[in-house]
């Protein structure tokens, strides 16, 4: 019996084909090595339309690349659910005893599709349920914070950790210019020069959603919660001086690894766990919990158990079901929802956006990106649609077909004039600090600072040995800064610990 996961990998793939070539409309095609020309020593013809067809689809073979994120690898598997958090959640996917198929893709951040994936990077860890509900994605990194708590600064951030200027190099001055005057970057910046930031493999290293998502339950009781995944496999990490070996060695080591693994029957497996806030007490909380740059503490709200997941499959076809996976955090199901995370809230346009451009506004129907669950949608036509509405399916709503509108919907009428009440399908947030349009800074809860968690991080979690690499990994990154940031970048680390800032000066006093 064929699985739901050989299913979704088996979507879209062409019968092994046989016998003489065809041109793309199924035409025979007379050669594929020896084009026409005038005369044996004469020009090519513009119409010998196979070869002109060939060089064409060539030249479009390839889509842009994201702008983050572009370098990435991914497998398929199996979501097991083996605790019971339903007090939790409604959300199908986490009943007990439900195994949902599953899509996975981990990338680095600011390289290009063929730069290293062992540079030092935060590493995107992006998770797609294919669920009975529709397509859940958990789109995360290997870090549970980030850089930004605002994502109208994303884009000045990733121009900072991209190519930049006339020479097309990356540079770490404008690297350091852009964190040291965001401090809010100093807890996610820690845990980029930690050994974080240098992953052996995909397969050693822990994921998060990083984001606050929220769960409601059959009640309509909602918590706020963080997703944890553990990876069973252990952690194992580079060196500064051995990722940028390998980097040397092979760009694609860490896309070999996972690949390799999954063939020879050496399965990874990571834990899925949740930290679980009581709705009430976000507004108490000792720091704001809707904040990408802070950490809850699991002292404060320890790890709950779900399940877990495998990857036992690797793709068919890398392009097709790795390039073409198009994560979004905007694809939510019956159970899970958003949060006032202003990056979260962001991205949940930003992501789908980027998939418009990079592949079309029909990106959904490629077979990877389909939901297990018929789609019924007023959308239709666009670029590359291959999918279609009956003939007799009407285009708008409302309307006198069977064709249905959304289930708060009376099916009849346009509901003018009538209020839903609160949009509980994405979160409910009954006091969110005023209904007015504003650009106001996030509610500052008793310990708020930008340095307190990184600070925290160094002093209480870094041992001797990972407080040194620190040090070095910081003093390595800091090749070519201007003297003007190099003060700022001392100061920044100052603000995260004294004793660290000041063995920061020493060590690049020495490497300058």
């Amino acid at each position: 019996m064929t699985s739901p996961t050989d299913k979704i990998l088996a979507s879209g793939e062409v019968p092994a084909p046989t016998g003489h070539t065809t041109q793309l409309n199924g035409a025979p095609v007379a050669s594929e090595n020896v084009s026409i020309t005038a005369g044996p020593q004469g020009p090519n013809i513009l119409n010998d339309i196979h070869l002109i067809e060939k060089l064409a689809h060539f030249n479009r073979e390839r889509v842009p690349e994201r702008n983050p994120h572009a370098k990435g690898h991914g497998a398929f598997g199996e979501l097991h659910i083996t605790h019971d958090v339903s007090q939790y959640t409604k959300a199908k996917l986490f009943q007990p005893g439900t195994v949902t198929p599953m899509a996975v893709r981990f990338s680095t951040v600011a390289g290009e599709q063929g730069s290293p994936d062992t540079w030092r990077d935060v590493h995107g860890f992006a998770l797609r349920f294919y669920t009975e509900d529709g397509n859940y994605d958990i789109v995360g990194n290997n870090t549970p914070t980030f850089f930004l708590r605002d994502g109208i600064k994303f884009p000045d951030f990733i121009h900072s950790q991209k190519r930049v200027g006339p020479s097309g190099l990356r540079s770490a001055d404008a690297q350091w210019d852009f964190w040291t005057r965001t401090p809010e970057s100093a807890h996610q910046v820690t845990y980029l020069m930690g050994d974080r930031g240098t992953p052996k493999t995909s397969r050693h290293q822990d994921g998060f959603g990083s984001h606050t998502f929220q769960w409601i339950n059959a009640e309509g009781t909602p918590v706020w919660i963080k997703y944890h995944f553990k990876t069973r496999q252990g952690w194992e990490t580079f060196t500064d001086a051995e990722a940028e070996e390998m980097a040397g060695k092979n760009a694609d080591y860490q896309r070999e690894d996972l690949f390799n693994a999954i063939e020879r029957g050496d399965f990874p497996i990571w834990d899925v766990k949740v930290q679980i806030m009581p709705f009430e007490e976000a507004e108490t909380y000792r720091w704001n919990p809707f904040d990408l740059t802070k950490t809850w503490s699991q002292k404060d709200y320890p790890l709950i158990d779900v399940g877990y997941f495998v990857l036992n499959r690797n793709p068919r076809n890398f392009f097709a079901q790795i390039e073409q996976l198009a994560l979004d955090p905007g694809n939510l199901v019956p159970g899970v929802g958003l949060s006032p995370d202003r990056m979260l809230m962001a991205r949940a346009f930003a992501y789908a956006d980027a998939q418009r451009y990079r592949i079309g506004p029909n990106y959904r129907q490629l077979p990877v990106n389909q939901p297990l669950h018929p789609v019924n949608t007023y959308s239709h036509q666009g670029p590359m649609a291959y999918q279609f509405n009956p003939a007799d399916a009407p285009v708008y709503s409302p309307n006198r077909f069977d064709k249905g509108a959304g289930y708060l919907d009376d099916g009849e009428t346009s509901s003018s004039g009538v209020s839903y009440g609160q949009a509980a399908d994405y979160y409910v947030n009954p006091d969110p600090h005023g209904t007015d349009l504003v650009r106001a800074a996030y509610v500052k809860h008793p310990e708020d600072d930008d340095f307190i968690q990184a600070g925290i991080l160094y002093r209480e979690v870094m041992d001797d040995g990972a407080k040194a690499r620190l040090v070095d990994n910081i003093t390595n990154a800091m090749r070519g800064i201007s003297e003007g940031v190099e003060a700022r970048v001392y100061e920044y680390w100052t603000n995260v610990d004294a004793e660290l800032g000041q063995r920061v000066r020493e060590e690049f006093a020495k490497k300058k």
